[in-house]
C-alpha cells in the first residue's frame, strides 16, 4: 500500500464515509471503487452519488471522491486538499529548506506556503531567487552564502553538488540601492575572493511574496541554463537577457527551420560553424558594435577586426556594424544553437 493510499484509508476511516482518488488526467478509472463516480471536476462538485474535489501530493495533481453529496461532504472536500498537504509534510518531517525546495519547485499549495510563512516567520516582503552553478566545495559555498544574508530570512537551498538557490528577501533600505543583478554580482565575487570559485549565478525577478517566489526561480534556472548553452560570458546572466530565446523557443521547430533556410546558405554556415568567427562577432555585439572596445578587449588588431567583420558580412549580407543587421544575426545565432546546427 502506498503512502497515499495508506492516507486514503485513514480518512475514510476518521470520516466514517467513502473515499478514493485517481490520478489527474490520467485515464484511471474515478472514485478507486465508487463506481458511480464517472466525472471530474475543477474544485469542489458533486453530481448526485459523490463530491469530487483535486489535491496535490508529491508535485502530482490526483482527484479525491468523497462517497456522498451534500453540506457535509462539500465541507469535507474543501477541508482534505490541506489536510493532506499537512499529513505529508509531517510524515516527511521537513526542514526549512527542505520546505522552501518544495515551494520553489511549485510543489506546495497555497495553503503549504502559508504554513511556512508562519512557521518560520516570514512576512509579505519581497523576495527574489538566485540560482548558482558552483564548481566544487558545496558545503563552504552554502556557508559563506548564508553569513552574507541581509537578514533571518534570506535561505541557500543546495538542490545537488553542483547547483544552489538563494532566496533573498528585500528589506526596504536594500530595496533602494541594489538590485537582484548587483547582488549577484556581489556573491560572484565574494565566491571568487573567498573560495577561489568561479561561480555562474541566474537571477530571477523581484515578487511582491513568497507565494510568487516558483516564477523567480523558475527565470533564474531558465537564465542559468541559457547561459551554458549558448557559452555566455561573465558570471551573472538575468532572465531579461535571454527574452528573445525564449520566444524563439515558443515557436515550433518546422517554422524555425523555415526561418533558417531562408536567412542562409552554404557561405553563411560556415560562419557559423567557425568558432573564431563566432567569438568576434559575439563580442562586437557585447561591445556595443564599437571596433575600438572589441580590439581591446580581444587583443586584436583594428585592421584583423574589420577583416572579420567584413568576411562576416560577404558570407551572411548581414554589415553587423549597424544595428538591425546585428539584430538579424543575434537571432541567427541563437536559432542555430536551438536548432543544434
Amino acid at each position: 500500500m502506498t503512502e497515499l493510499e495508506k492516507i486514503s484509508s485513514g480518512i475514510a476511516a476518521l470520516l466514517g464515509t467513502e473515499f478514493g482518488f485517481y490520478r489527474e488526467n490520467s485515464g484511471e478509472e474515478p472514485g478507486r471503487g465508487l463506481s458511480r463516480c464517472d466525472r471530474q471536476f475543477e474544485g469542489v462538485t458533486d453530481d448526485g452519488e459523490c463530491t469530487f474535489f483535486r489535491f496535490l501530493y508529491k508535485n502530482t495533481g490526483y482527484i479525491g471522491v468523497i462517497g456522498g453529496t451534500g453540506t457535509q461532504a462539500r465541507a469535507y472536500a474543501a477541508l482534505l486538499p490541506a489536510y493532506i498537504e499537512n499529513r505529508q509534510e509531517k510524515e516527511a518531517d521537513l526542514s526549512k529548506t527542505e520546505y522552501l525546495k518544495r515551494i520553489l519547485f511549485g510543489e506546495c499549495s497555497s495553503a503549504g506556503i502559508y504554513r511556512y510563512m508562519t512557521k518560520f516567520s516570514v512576512g509579505k516582503s519581497a523576495c527574489f531567487a538566485l540560482a548558482l552553478s558552483v564548481p566544487g566545495q558545496m558545503e563552504e559555498v552554502v556557508s559563506l552564502i548564508s553569513q552574507y544574508g541581509g537578514n533571518s530570512l534570506d535561505t541557500v537551498v543546495a538542490l545537488n553538488r553542483k547547483n544552489c538557490v538563494f532566496v533573498k528577501f528585500v528589506g526596504e533600505e536594500e530595496s533602494e540601492y541594489q538590485s537582484p543583478a548587483d547582488y549577484a554580482e556581489f556573491l560572484a565575487q565574494s565566491l571568487r575572493e573567498e573560495l577561489g570559485l568561479e561561480t555562474t549565478v541566474g537571477v530571477g525577478s523581484v515578487v511582491k511574496s513568497l507565494k510568487d517566489i516558483p516564477l523567480s526561480y523558475s527565470q533564474a534556472a531558465g537564465a542559468l541554463r541559457y547561459a551554458e548553452v549558448f557559452s555566455s560570458r561573465g558570471n551573472v546572466h538575468s532572465y531579461r537577457e535571454y527574452l528573445l530565446v525564449r520566444m524563439l523557443e515558443d515557436v515550433p521547430e518546422s517554422k524555425l527551420m523555415e526561418y533558417l533556410g531562408e536567412m542562409t546558405d552554404e557561405g553563411a554556415k560556415e560562419i557559423f560553424e567557425d568558432a573564431d568567427m563566432l567569438n568576434t562577432a559575439e563580442e562586437f555585439l557585447q561591445s556595443s558594435l564599437n571596433v575600438s572596445e572589441t580590439s581591446r578587449k580581444l587583443y586584436m588588431h583594428r585592421n584583423t577586426l574589420l577583416y572579420r567583420l567584413d568576411k562576416i558580412e560577404k558570407a551572411t549580407g548581414l554589415n553587423i556594424r549597424q544595428f538591425p543587421d546585428a539584430v538579424s544575426f543575434r537571432v541567427l545565432t541563437v536559432l542555430y544553437r536551438l536548432l543544434g546546427k
